[in-house]
């Protein structure tokens, strides 16, 4: 039905003959609020279309309707008014809608694309004041009703110049349409604009189109799995639907869906999914910009629960709401990518290559010999494209709906688009039997078996819904939100991406995955890892609460079921188990005390599961989130690693190395007589300092800190008393960490670490980590490592001095800085707009205090909301407590702090005093839950 039959438009036109029908004379001031109220009065309707679960794509014509109204109304009494002021027209003219608003797709915020088309030679005085009074009687009241309108006056001869420059113009004009004004006018323009997109050349169009489209997907890490979407630009979003149907308009001239059903390139099964995913994503945006009331298109997880409930996702349950929501959104945008690349290959659309042309001799011979048709268990095997021999060839044997992906990465051949097809629709043959059948495990695990080319084949299983058919424990994961303030993919695609990670490490994809691989392929069996990574969070199927366990119970009947040995599953199930063990060992315990490797060797048990425990807990973190991972993790997770692997040598061996160690950098320090430090201080340092200061310390920072101690001891000698002593403080960024190191040395005091860190904050920097180490002299060594609020080493210059500024007043006139800091916070809190619906944090505040047998320390573990003073009052009440910080890990992850502490009483050689202590734990938990 035309829009103009349509009984919404008719309503509509109504409406505005009763309310934007003004005398002459009335002025466009005079006019403006009649107009605001329509808009306001329509966007009512409008908005109850949409809230009673009218169609995403309706809703959208409707308001495109409404603007419809508007401009044609706008553009009549700029006719009149100019026939009243001048006289006859010079020229006739067309109001185009381009772009989103020319499909008449507008969301409540979308920008408002129009041009104004005039005849080719129109010109002179006369027709430059029709210009002029058009723009002020039309643009001007559409900006005044709070409109965003990009707009363009052209005539045809420039609409084809523009075109042939900017591709976007071209885009946008392949969706216009006409609003008002002259009809022939626009044909015209239309029909030029057809011959100019069949003359020029549609590959580079077509290049310009997918260059686009890899930039917007790689925005979005190459997945439509991603927890906070982007709905027109993600992969699968409405993006992707346009350029697919801009791409075979000029290639093949087909103009919609149903051109290419009509051309036998898409079923028409296939054609309804499309329109029906696209509906929900133009549903699910006009919610997103309803609750924004501004125009955005990502689905913040603090979000996702209140459009889901106004989406008609009744779920009391907020977690269950935004997993139904998100469940659908992600089958849409499956649709829409799968649709999409199926298109592309079907109209042979690709893109051109980069490489410089050359190929190999293999390759050149490989395009000129004939190669004959290979027939493989009901396939055809044809230039590394494997397609069906006939349609029944899955319900002949439905084992080869695994065997076909073997076969796939075997001969290293595409899967052609019906073929795809065709294992999509037969994925109900995967029964009982065919999960329990010993053959199909054994393809199975051969896909497994084959290294560095593991992920892309998963990946395809996956997407066609094999995965999760054969291995329904995996297929619990499927499009899973998880509620982790850390992931950034959801739980299926989180679990892909680990494997993508392993492939690297065995390709050597750069030197850091070569370094991982060094290490795996010391195992008896590296290629299990794949496995492990496959299963390691199938327990959050059950949630994210102890899944390290449920995953145990869940992946072993998998592993019998894939006949894996006893021995084989025992490593397996120890990984899946512990596999957050290592990343919780660096993240909370003192890596320089030497029992912290001595208590995870005795946990690991043995060097093969250290391996695999090593190289799976690196590539868990690179597939949690892109950023997740960094050079300072990668740097305490190879020092655990090594340090714990020492361990499994003999006690007489690491002792006697160590010993040998410290003899060595004795010597060498003496040896390069450093200037200005006599023997006699290098020699008091080794004496004083504990055997771990000179095993985990580099010999350039043990050089740093004897000058920073020799100009504490020349101050010394000048001073009136130890209480008037300035600290000495050494500013320097570390290239490879990425961070600022700040070393402090000076006199053992109480307090000491909370005021540091006091005026840090006060400094306007992060903490990322700490460690302090004493002499037996109470000269005290303070390394902070710090970035900036954004990342990076620190980049503000006023940053040191105001450290230093701070840390005298707090030290030297024994200034509080609790009001300082607490005024801070107060600006940065009001400066901070407060999201309203946001999920329930996935780890609430806490605070543990415990004592590790295993250590041989009392420690607290907090984790909370991060703030700015959140670490000085937390490390002022410690000190205030009659507690000594001995060692402290400060981490930050996506605003949540995560932070440890070795604590000591002062006042009690009994640190684990437990009235203290849970008074302590008390007072913690009323600061972290501020």
């Amino acid at each position: 039905m035309p829009i103009q039959d349509n009984p919404l438009f008719r309503r509509l036109h109504q409406h505005a003959q009763k309310r934007l029908v003004f005398d002459p004379g009335v002025s466009r001031n005079q006019q403006l609020p009649a107009y605001k109220r329509y808009m306001e009065l329509e966007g009512v309707m409008l908005e109850r279309m949409h809230r009673k679960g009218d169609s995403g794509r309706k809703v959208c014509q409707a308001r495109a309707a409404m603007i419809d109204v508007i401009i044609e109304n706008l553009f009549l009494a700029a006719l009149d008014l100019y026939a009243t002021k001048h006289g006859p027209l010079p020229c006739k003219m067309a109001i185009l809608a381009t772009g989103g608003y020319g499909r008449r797709e507008l969301n409540p915020h979308s920008d408002i694309d129009i041009m104004f088309l005039y005849p080719q030679k129109a010109g002179g005085k006369e027709f430059l004041k029709f210009q002029e009074l058009l723009a002020e009687e039309i643009l001007y009241p559409l900006w005044d009703l709070g409109l965003k309108v990009g707009h363009a006056s052209r005539n045809t001869k420039e609409v084809i110049e523009e075109c042939r420059k900017e591709v976007q113009s071209k885009n946008a004009l392949l969706e216009s349409r006409i609003i008002c004004g002259s009809e022939p006018l626009y044909k015209s323009m239309r029909n030029q604009f057809g011959d100019f997109c069949k003359k020029e050349n549609s590959k580079a169009y077509i290049q310009q189109r997918l260059e686009d489209e890899q930039a917007r997907h790689a925005k979005s890490g190459n997945t439509i799995y991603i927890q906070e979407p982007d709905i027109k630009n993600g992969v699968g979003g409405l993006r992707d639907y346009q350029n697919i149907l801009w791409m075979a308009y000029i290639k093949y001239g087909y103009h919609s869906f149903r051109d290419l059903v009509k051309a036998k390139l898409l079923r028409d099964d296939e054609r309804s999914d499309m329109v029906h995913a696209y509906d929900f994503l133009l549903r699910t945006r006009t919610e997103l910009h309803l609750q924004n009331r501004r125009p955005t298109d990502t689905l913040n997880l603090e979000q996702q629960p209140v459009i889901a409930q106004f989406l008609n996702y009744t779920h009391k349950d907020i977690f269950a709401r935004v997993e139904a929501f998100m469940k659908d959104y992600y089958t849409a945008a499956r649709t829409i990518y799968r649709t999409s690349e199926m298109l592309k290959e079907r109209m042979a659309i690709e893109a051109t290559s980069g490489s410089s042309g050359r190929i190999s001799f293999r390759e050149a011979f490989r395009a000129y010999q004939h190669l004959p048709i290979k027939r493989i268990d009901g396939f055809q095997l044809y230039q590394k494209v494997l397609s069906v021999d006939k349609p029944d060839v899955f319900k002949e044997d439905p084992l080869r709906l695994i065997r076909i992906f073997r076969l796939a990465q075997q001969f290293g051949a595409r899967i052609d688009s019906d073929l795809r097809y065709l294992i999509s629709r037969s994925i109900l043959l995967i029964d009982h039997t065919i999960i329990n059948s010993n053959s199909a495990a054994k393809s199975f695990c051969a896909i497994l078996r084959s290294p560095g080319e593991v992920y892309p084949i998963l990946l395809q299983m996956h997407e066609l819904g094999v995965l999760g058919r054969y291995l329904p424990e995996f297929g619990e994961l499927t499009c899973m939100v998880q509620h982790e303030y850390y992931h950034r993919y959801t739980a299926d695609a989180h679990v892909l991406r680990t494997i993508r990670h392993l492939d690297r490490v065995f390709t050597k994809h750069d030197e850091e995955y070569a370094r991982y691989e060094k290490e795996l392929r010391k195992n008896d069996d590296p290629l299990l890892l794949y496995l492990i990574l496959l299963l390691h969070d199938i327990g959050k199927a059950e949630g994210v609460k102890e899944h390290d366990i449920n995953g145990v119970r869940i992946a072993q009947p998998v592993l019998t079921r894939f006949g894996i040995g006893q021995e084989q599953q025992e490593q397996i199930l120890f990984i899946i188990r512990s596999h957050l063990e290592m990343a919780r060992f660096w993240q909370r315990f003192d890596l320089d005390d030497p029992q912290t490797a001595a208590s995870f060797a005795k946990f690991i048990e043995d060097p093969q599961k250290l391996r695999f425990l090593y190289v799976h807990t690196y590539c868990d973190a690179r597939g949690t989130a892109p950023t997740l991972w960094n050079s300072y993790k990668d740097a305490m997770h190879r020092t655990l690693y090594l340090r714990t692997f020492e361990q499994f040598e003999d006690d007489a061996i690491i002792k006697q190395k160590r010993k040998e160690h410290i003899s060595m950098l004795h010597q060498e320090i003496v040896d390069r007589e450093i200037e200005g430090i006599p023997s006699e201080e290098i020699e008091a340092h080794f004496n004083l300092l504990p055997e771990r200061y000179f095993i985990n310390t580099e010999r350039a920072d043990i050089e740093l800190h004897l000058r920073m101690v020799n100009q504490l001891l020349t101050q010394i000698q000048g001073a009136d008393s130890m209480a008037t002593l300035a600290p000495i403080v050494n500013w320097h960024n570390d290239v490879d960490l990425n961070m600022t190191v700040v070393n402090v040395v000076t006199w053992d005091r109480a307090g000491l670490f909370y005021k540091l860190a006091g005026a840090l904050t006060l400094a306007g920097v992060n903490i990322v980590s700490t460690k302090a180490i004493s002499r037996k002299d109470h000269i005290t060594i303070d390394t902070f490592y710090v970035i900036d609020p954004d990342g990076g080493v620190v980049s503000s210059k006023n940053a040191r001095d105001i450290f230093q500024s701070r840390l005298d007043q707090a030290l030297i006139e024994d200034k509080e800085l609790l009001p300082e800091i607490n005024e801070l916070e107060a600006k940065i809190t009001q400066s901070r707009k407060k999201a309203k619906d946001m999920l329930p944090a996935p780890f609430p505040p806490s605070v543990d205090v415990y004592h590790e047998l295993s250590l041989k320390q009392t420690i607290i573990e907090v984790q909370a909301n991060d703030r700015i003073g959140l670490l000085y009052q937390i490390s002022r009440l410690i000190t205030k407590r009659g507690f000594d910080i001995g060692f402290a890990r400060i981490a930050t992850e996506r605003g949540v702090a995560m932070d440890t502490f070795y604590i000591k009483n002062v006042k009690s050689d009994n640190a684990t005093d437990t009235t203290a202590l849970l008074k302590l734990r008390e007072e913690l938990d009323l600061i972290v839950r501020e």
